[in-house]
């Protein structure tokens, strides 16, 4: 996703800038009192060189030069940091990581170079087109940015600076864990990550374009892809994102937030209730979810379809075979055997189309439903009086006529005897029949 790593992008960008190094107090070997490592007068002539140097790249020189010289100095650490940030400010990404694995080598808790190999590595991750080394950028991201998390103060760093530091590189920690997790598939872990993410930010980030937006999306995607899906918090989150994306990304974000809300409630009608507690509030208010009526179970629906049949005809002869289907299906074991007892062992004329044929056994696809599914899904079976002289083809529509002999619920499948095929297997399809009496929506 391209947005995805511009925004990516952006992050690290943010965090090399901001990539300042503590400067070491320092003592040449002169027999004054210590104030800091003692450094000969050679070593503190190329200490200074380093500390000094504003080119980005004259720095990585110095630093480079510095380590090589003296690899075991005692202000080893300081001067890898001073080499990442040249090589960070001269956006040079492979030596930037190369320098930073060398400094949490002899400082494991650095939290600055934590949080650039954590930015830029989920940027690698978040450009690369093959899937196990985005996978692979992500893991290592994810790895940095835990131990990020876990990292503990230094004593030499003043409680309100480190304060300041775990704010800004928060955000990025969570948010490579969160992304990690939602390639895996892993929808709790990436829903834990997001969340977190949020709740370390201003409010005020939020709601501008940039990475914190995106991962309110991603956080809506993660409780979309849970199991089962949460489509209400799914569309919350979406829409949140939706609504604040500059204008030519609304039609990215907006259709997830439509169809969780969809699948949530049933219909489209109130969902711009929903958007204006969005707009107002970062996670859902304590009475959001029952602010908004879920759509009717299918277990609901058969009850309402079964009650309107009855009422219609209390014998239930009259029903179409969608509705008995749909009501057998999801109703009741009292209420299929109602639906299914007035066709029991009567003729009955079924078209559909044909699954599967297999000498005198035909397989055909007769509701909505089942002749929508890609496969085709089999909801009648027909065992004729003789096999055709000519089969028809699969997807073909033919009319059947037999006996109703049983049925079972889970799966739905009506099974007829002694049927026989009218006519030729239909060129195009039939006749609509009569609209059944159940929702058009529903979940299944």
């Amino acid at each position: 996703m391209k947005k995805a790593f511009l925004a990516s992008m952006l992050a690290a960008a943010c965090v090399s800038a901001t990539y300042a190094v503590a400067q070491t107090p320092v003592n040449t070997n002169n027999g004054a009192a210590a104030q800091g490592p003692q450094l000969s007068a050679d070593e503190y002539t190329a200490y200074q060189a380093v500390i000094t140097a504003t080119d980005p790249a004259a720095k990585a020189t110095a630093a480079e030069a510095f380590l090589t010289k003296f690899p075991q100095s005692s202000v080893k650490s300081t001067v890898l940091e001073q080499l990442v940030a040249g090589y960070a400010g001269s956006n040079n990404v492979p030596k930037t990581l190369e320098s930073a694995d060398k400094l949490l080598q002899v400082d494991p808790n650095n939290i600055r170079a934590l949080a650039l190999e954590t930015s830029l590595l989920k940027a690698q991750g978040d450009s690369a087109t093959d899937p196990a080394a985005k996978q692979s950028a992500y893991d290592k991201a994810a790895d940095a940015a835990s131990r990020g998390l876990k990292a503990t103060k230094p004593a030499a760093v003043a409680d309100a600076d480190w304060a300041a530091i775990q704010k800004q590189v928060t955000p990025y920690f969570y948010s490579a864990i969160g992304i990690d997790a939602l390639t895996k598939k892993d929808s709790a872990g990436a829903i834990a990550a997001y969340t977190s993410e949020l709740k370390a930010v201003d409010v005020a980030a939020t709601t501008q374009p940039g990475p914190v937006l995106q991962d309110t999306y991603f956080l809506g995607q993660a409780y979309y892809t849970s199991t089962p899906p949460d489509y209400l918090n799914c569309t919350y989150f979406a829409t949140r994102t939706a609504i604040y994306a500059p204008e030519q990304f609304k039609s990215t974000f907006q259709p997830l937030a439509t169809y969780c809300y969809k699948k949530f409630h049933g219909a489209e009608d109130g969902y711009d209730a929903v958007k204006a507690v969005a707009k107002d509030n970062l996670f859902p208010p304590a009475d959001f979810a029952t602010s908004v009526k879920p759509a009717p179970t299918p277990a609901d629906q058969a009850t309402t379809v079964f009650e309107a049949d009855k009422k219609e005809d209390p014998t239930l002869t009259k029903t179409n075979i969608a509705d008995r289907e749909f009501v057998i299906t999801n109703g009741t074991t009292e209420q299929a055997e109602a639906e299914f007892a007035p066709i029991k062992d009567k003729e009955v004329k079924l078209t559909g189309k044909v699954v599967s044929i297999a000498d005198t056994t035909l397989t055909l696809a007769v509701s909505d439903d089942a002749k929508q599914a890609n496969p085709l899904v089999a909801d009648v079976s027909v065992t004729l009086t003789e096999a055709p002289k000519v089969a028809p083809v699969v997807g073909a529509d033919v009319t059947v006529v037999g006996s109703m002999a049983s049925y079972t619920q889970k799966p739905m499948m009506f099974t007829m005897t002694g049927g026989t095929i009218e006519g030729k297997a239909a060129a195009k399809a039939p006749a609509k029949a009569a609209p059944a009496r159940r929702a058009p929506a529903r979940k299944r």
